[in-house]
């Protein structure tokens, strides 16, 4: 186990550093190929002279070879770096740097450490809540199949698929927020500063982005412990006078949930960066929510930091997702 998790630590470095370069290329080719100077979408103030656009290239070194150019970054999230705007004392940007916005006048790193308790708090939350509700409706579907429970738990299921975010997130505003009042104005507020402020906050974001998770994963859950249950060894462990709760739970379930775990790692990791929608609906100044006032205000460096942040998330989430399925499926083995 040992060494296996090793090799996928050193594969996802590899990855990283791929996704970091590929990043890297992106943003700084985009501005050349729609013929826009760079410093505009970094430094955001372009001197409207040509010699003056030249020393603005040259102070931050968009005139030097794109793999030259790499290394300085490189450098700079590694061990940290100066940076000068040619107006004031050049600013410290601490490692990890992930760059500069001169348009908010912050370190990315900075940025998007305030703005990653948010998104861990909308995704990990709202993931154990379609985890649990998901996984339950769906085994006892599969259980009661062909039964009223079953259908009507299928049939919710297949309605919430079909109800996006920006559907349900403004309803549960409207009845929870606006009409009920019993959560009235929720604000962010972070968990080690007032645990029942944050928990009131984030549990109308969890139950829109679980809602419609959590019908997928029933509907999923179902059709795996249908095929599970007509298997061999269940049949074998029922004539062993096993009772029907072991049956269920520790081989049926177990076996069926290893598809399950391969997509909420994804799921879950994907999300820390992706949340968009559900971020703008209830006011959450998370990535997803920097992206797009970032994307708006053509802010480069906090978009590329947020690439680079989402990417390793989902490379962490498959370790972690790659480790766990020795845990859940007693078939599989890394010896």
């Amino acid at each position: 186990m040992a060494i296996y998790i090793l090799r996928r630590l050193i594969g996802a470095v590899l990855v990283i550093f791929v996704v970091s370069v590929l990043t890297f290329l992106i943003f700084q080719l985009a501005p050349r190929l729609a013929n826009v100077e760079p410093a505009y979408y970094y430094v955001g103030k372009v001197p409207p002279d040509p010699a003056g656009i030249a020393a603005l290239n040259h102070r931050f070194g968009f005139d030097l070879p794109i793999p030259q150019q790499y290394w300085n970054w490189l450098h700079g999230v590694l061990f940290g770096r100066y940076v000068d705007d040619g107006t004031s004392a050049p600013i410290k940007c601490n490692a990890p740097c992930l760059g500069y916005s001169f348009r908010q006048h912050l370190p990315v790193t900075h940025l998007i450490g305030q703005a990653i308790p948010v998104s861990l708090s909308l995704a990990v939350g709202a993931a154990i809540m379609w985890l649990v509700g998901g996984i339950t409706v769906g085994t006892i579907s599969a259980l009661k199949r062909g039964s009223f429970l079953d259908r009507a738990a299928m049939t919710i299921a297949l309605t919430a698929v079909s109800m996006p975010i920006f559907f349900t997130g403004p309803l549960l505003l409207l009845i929870f927020n606006y009409k009920l009042r019993w959560i009235e104005n929720p604000v962010y507020v972070g968990i080690t500063q007032n645990p029942v402020l944050w928990l009131k906050s984030m549990i109308l974001p969890w139950i829109a982005l679980a809602f419609l998770f959590a019908a997928l994963y029933a509907r999923l859950t179902r059709a795996n412990m249908l095929e599970t249950m007509s298997e061999d060894y269940i049949r074998t462990a029922r004539s062993k006078g096993l009772s029907r709760r072991k049956v269920v739970i520790k081989h049926g379930l177990r076996a069926a949930l290893t598809p399950i775990v391969t997509i909420f790692g994804i799921d879950v990791g994907t999300l820390i960066g992706t949340t968009v929608i559900t971020e703008t609906v209830f006011n959450l100044r998370g990535l997803g929510k920097i992206s797009i006032d970032s994307i708006k205000s053509q802010d480069l460096p906090i978009i590329m930091g947020v690439t680079i942040v989402a990417a390793m998330a989902v490379v962490v989430a498959n370790i972690v997702v790659d480790i766990l399925y020795a845990v859940v499926d007693p078939r599989v083995s890394y010896s």
